[in-house]
């Protein structure tokens, strides 16, 4: 019995050493907003917008408490590799150009950096400003998904809606979506379209509005079916990893990019910390682009996290985890065909196929106008090749006929 605990304890401290000489050195924090009003309403909906307080699509105060919150988790999970006080270089701070998102990193960071010692300039305050970066809307091309201005994209998609599974998905569908075209008043009402009445009767319902008559317990399921139908219409059921190139691939590469940067022997960077404030979306085509979506709309604050680690030996490795339920710990993701601390040269090996190397160019589309040409001129080659065919047999027919030629003889004597 010793023995066993001997051995057993003798274990433990081995591996404790294993875990205890892997470094943590750079970390990159992809997450979702927080709680919000719908971002609109349908036609019929007894809640406008004059039904919340700031309108649609803003961060409400329990989005800003769920924020705040995983800033303290995130405070508590790098205790010892971030400064205990805010220091610029450590930590960089982008979000897409939306209110909701924006908020959410600042409530983030009040979480993540109470001001400390010289931090504090209003001792009743127990917060300081944090630089949040971002572009405009129209400019965003990393965390704004789908990206728009590629043709080749929207190819993929048209050729998604004559799959199998979409269109089978639409015949199931078909009542519902008759239901909801009915009672919501909107007219363009598809398998794609829809999730916009189940985020808005969502929405209500987490702040305690009344849902109308037509809405069953058994609607508001098969309105969620669908609506996480929509994330894998956009990213995945038909070519999913050119899809990937052109959409979660982008945001992949720059990641891949920063950590890889990190792991350079000559590297110096002082940067620890990439966090990036976006939407459900941009987590879907992140994780999509990884082959890991779990076919699951993320929930409010849900956060995706990519940690380098330097191993005792001097190699370096990627974990991943991923935070879905607040009241549990972060749990720990693999991407396929690697193990869940994954060597960093087969990491970037693993996710190279599903980064693009040019997306301006993999997004473009050969022009209508030159296949257009080639048809009209192999058209016109081809009349008048019929053309020519045809009067070399009339001259033809026209030499072995004898009465012509006897009449032709006969007019030059006469003339």
């Amino acid at each position: 019995m010793d023995s066993t605990v001997l051995l057993l304890l003798t274990m433990f401290a081995v591996l404790g050493k294993v875990v205890g000489d892997r470094r943590l050195t750079f970390v990159t924090v992809l997450y979702r907003h927080g709680d919000r009003s719908p971002v609109k309403a349908y036609p019929t909906d007894r809640y406008q917008e004059s039904s919340w307080p700031q309108g649609f699509g803003q961060l409400s105060q329990e989005g800003m408490r769920q924020h705040f919150e995983l800033g303290q988790v995130l405070r508590k999970r790098y205790r010892g590799f971030l400064n205990d006080t805010y220091d610029r270089h450590e930590i960089s701070v982008r979000s897409t150009d939306y209110d909701r998102t924006l908020m959410s990193a600042e409530a983030n960071l009040a979480g993540l950096y109470p001001p400390n010692g010289s931090q504090v300039f209003n001792p009743s305050l127990e917060w300081q400003p944090i630089p949040v970066h971002t572009v405009p809307q129209d400019e965003e091309r990393l965390l704004s998904f789908p990206i728009p201005g590629c043709p080749r994209y929207i190819i993929l998609m048209n050729e998604t809606k004559r799959t199998e599974k979409y269109l089978n998905m639409t015949f199931l569908y078909k009542d519902l979506i008759a239901t909801v075209r009915e009672k919501t008043g909107l007219k363009n009402t598809t398998i794609e379209t829809v999730w916009s009445v189940h985020d808005t009767l969502f929405c209500e319902a987490r702040h305690n509005m009344t849902a109308p008559d037509w809405v069953t317990p058994e609607i508001m399921d098969d309105l969620r079916k669908l609506k996480d139908f929509g994330y894998e219409i956009l990213f995945e059921v038909y070519k999913r990893q050119e899809k990937s190139r052109l959409q979660g691939g982008v945001l992949l590469g720059s990641i891949v990019n920063n950590i890889s940067e990190s792991a350079l022997p000559d590297s110096n960077r002082r940067l620890k910390m990439m966090m990036l404030s976006a939407h459900d979306t941009t987590i879907v085509a992140l994780q999509s682009s990884l082959s890991i979506f779990n076919g699951k709309q993320p929930p409010y604050a849900s956060c995706h996290i990519f940690e380098l680690y330097q191993e005792d030996n001097g190699s370096f490795t990627v974990a991943m985890f991923y935070r879905n339920d607040t009241t549990r710990a972060p749990y720990q993701l693999a991407i396929p065909s690697c193990d869940l601390f994954c060597p960093l040269e087969d990491f970037v090996r693993l996710t190279k196929p599903s980064i693009p190397e040019d997306w301006d160019k993999e997004c473009m589309v050969e022009p209508p106008t030159k296949d257009t040409r080639v048809v009209i001129g192999l058209a016109v080659c081809g009349c008048l090749l019929f053309l020519l065919i045809v009067l070399l047999l009339a001259v033809l027919c026209r030499q072995r006929d004898p009465s012509n030629g006897y009449s032709h003889v006969h007019n030059e004597i006469e003339s």
